[in-house]
C-alpha cells in the first residue's frame, strides 16, 4: 500500500467553476448539461463540447442557440498566437454571461460569520466577514443573516434586489428540501423555518444546507474535486461534519440528514456529546471536546477564555512539550483515525479532504495518526486512496453556500421542469 500523506492544496481553478461532470441516463435537461459543462470549462468550442459530451454538432448549435437568445451564454472570441493572427476566422468559443445573475453565499458560525457574492459564471466579486453576536435566538439569526446579506452586496456595490439567490451554511441537522433546521449547536430551539423566514425578509429565494456539504460542494465546484467523480470532506471544528459527493452530486440521505460522521459512536456510554448522546466521534475531537480536556491539562489558562484561544494556548503547551496536552491531540487524532477508516470502509472514496479550523493543529494528522488509518481500513491489496488536507478559512464556506445558490438558480431556469 501507499503510505498515506495530508498534501496542501489551494483548491483554485483557472478557468471556469463546477464539476466536470458528463451526460448521463440521469441528467434531466440536455440544455442543462450543456450549460453546466461551458461553465465548468470557462471557455469551450462547440466542437469541443460535442466531443467531451458524446453529442451530435447538431444538438449542440441548436441548445445552444437557445442558450445565447435567452442570454445565458455568449460567444467569445478565442486568443490566438500572434503567428495565427489574420489566417482565416478567427475561432469562436462559448462562455457563460457572468452578469446575467447573481447570488450571495453566508456561512454562520459561533464566532464568525462571512458572506461572498457570485455571478453566473461563479467568479467572486465581493466578500466580508462580521463577528457572531451572543444573541442566538431565532429571530436574532435570522436579522442578523439578513443584514449580513445587505452589507456584502453593498461590498460589491449593488442591490439587495439585484441578487437571484441566497444560500447559506449552518452546522447541524439541516433539512435542505424543505429549508429547516431541525437542530443548530448556536440556535435557540428547534425546527426553525429558516429558510422561509429569511426569505420573507430579503423577497428572494433562499436554499440552506449543512456546513459540512456546502464545504464538499465549495471543492466540487472551485477545488480539487472538480475533476472527481467521488470524494469525502470531513470538518472538524465546533462539530465533525462531512460532505460525501457521488458522481458529482451531493448525496444527503432519505431525509436530508445523511454523512453525520461526528455522532457516529466510538465508545458504548463514552463522552457526552452536544446533541445529547454519548459516545460519539465528535464527542472526542471537535473543539469543545479538547477544550473540555485542556482544563486539566494546560500549563495556564489565558486571560480571554474563548475557544479559540484556549485551544491556541493547549496547542502551545503541545509544542513546548507538555505531554498532558499533546496526548489531548493524539487521542483525538486517534479517535479521527477510527472514523477515517469507517468512511473508507462505507464509502470507498477516490479521495478523502480533511477541513477546517482544526486543521492547524498537525497532531491531528501526524505522519503516525495517517498511518493509524491503515489499521482501520480494510487490507484489500489495493491502495488507498489519498488524503488531502485543507485549513481554509471560513470564506470557502461561504463559497459553497453560493455554488447551493446558484445550482438552485440553474435549475430553475434551465430544467426541464423550468
Amino acid at each position: 500500500m501507499n503510505d498515506l500523506k495530508a498534501v496542501s492544496g489551494t483548491g483554485a481553478a483557472a478557468n471556469g467553476c463546477g464539476p466536470f461532470s458528463t451526460l448521463s441516463a440521469e441528467s434531466d435537461s440536455l440544455r442543462l448539461s450543456i450549460f453546466e459543462r461551458i461553465r465548468a470549462e470557462g471557455s469551450v468550442a462547440r466542437a469541443t463540447l460535442a466531443k467531451d459530451l458524446g453529442i451530435s454538432p447538431a444538438t449542440v448549435t441548436t441548445q445552444t442557440s437557445a442558450l445565447i437568445k435567452a442570454g445565458f451564454i455568449e460567444e467569445t472570441p478565442v486568443e490566438m498566437d500572434a503567428a495565427d493572427a489574420g489566417r482565416g476566422r478567427p475561432p469562436i468559443a462559448l462562455g457563460v454571461r457572468r452578469d446575467a445573475h447573481l447570488v450571495a453565499g453566508i456561512k454562520l458560525s459561533d464566532r464568525e460569520h462571512t458572506a461572498v457574492i457570485r455571478d453566473f459564471a461563479g467568479r467572486q466579486i465581493a466578500a466580508t466577514t462580521v463577528p457572531a453576536q451572543d444573541k442566538f435566538s431565532p429571530q436574532s439569526v435570522i436579522a442578523v443573516t439578513a443584514d449580513l446579506v445587505k452589507r456584502v452586496c453593498d461590498v460589491a456595490d449593488i442591490k439587495v434586489a439585484d441578487l437571484s439567490a441566497v444560500g447559506v451554511g449552518v452546522p447541524g441537522f439541516i433539512d435542505s428540501a424543505n429549508g429547516t433546521v431541525h437542530w443548530s449547536p448556536f440556535i435557540e430551539g428547534r425546527s426553525l423555518d429558516f429558510a422561509n423566514l429569511l426569505s420573507k425578509q430579503l423577497s428572494l429565494p433562499v436554499v440552506i444546507d449543512n456546513d459540512a456539504n456546502l464545504i464538499a460542494l465549495a471543492e466540487s465546484w472551485f477545488g480539487v474535486g472538480r475533476d472527481i467523480s467521488d470524494f469525502a470532506v470531513v470538518t472538524i471544528e465546533h462539530g465533525v461534519g462531512m460532505g460525501l459527493i457521488l458522481n458529482h452530486r451531493l448525496y444527503r440521505g432519505a431525509r436530508g440528514m445523511g454523512m453525520e460522521l461526528g455522532h457516529t459512536k466510538v465508545a458504548m456510554d463514552g463522552a457526552l456529546c452536544r446533541c445529547g448522546q454519548r459516545g460519539c466521534l465528535e464527542a472526542y475531537v471537535a473543539d469543545y471536546a479538547l477544550v473540555r480536556e485542556a482544563r486539566v491539562a494546560a500549563s495556564k489558562q489565558p486571560s480571554d477564555p474563548s475557544v479559540q484561544n484556549r485551544l491556541a494556548s493547549l496547542f502551545l503547551d503541545a509544542k513546548n512539550g507538555n505531554a498532558a496536552a499533546r496526548s489531548i491531540f493524539e487521542r483525538a487524532g486517534r479517535y479521527l483515525a477510527l472514523g477515517m477508516g469507517n468512511v473508507f470502509n462505507l464509502f470507498d472514496p477516490q479521495r478523502i479532504i480533511l477541513s477546517g479550523g482544526q486543521m492547524r493543529y498537525d497532531y491531528l494528522y501526524s505522519d503516525e495518526i495517517l498511518e493509524e488509518i491503515h489499521r482501520y481500513a480494510l487490507n484489500s491489496g489495493v491502495d488507498l486512496p489519498p488524503i488531502e488536507v485543507h485549513a481554509w478559512g471560513d470564506l470557502v464556506w461561504a463559497s459553497g453556500a453560493a455554488a447551493l445558490a446558484l445550482s438552485h438558480v440553474t435549475e430553475a431556469q434551465l430544467s426541464d421542469k423550468a
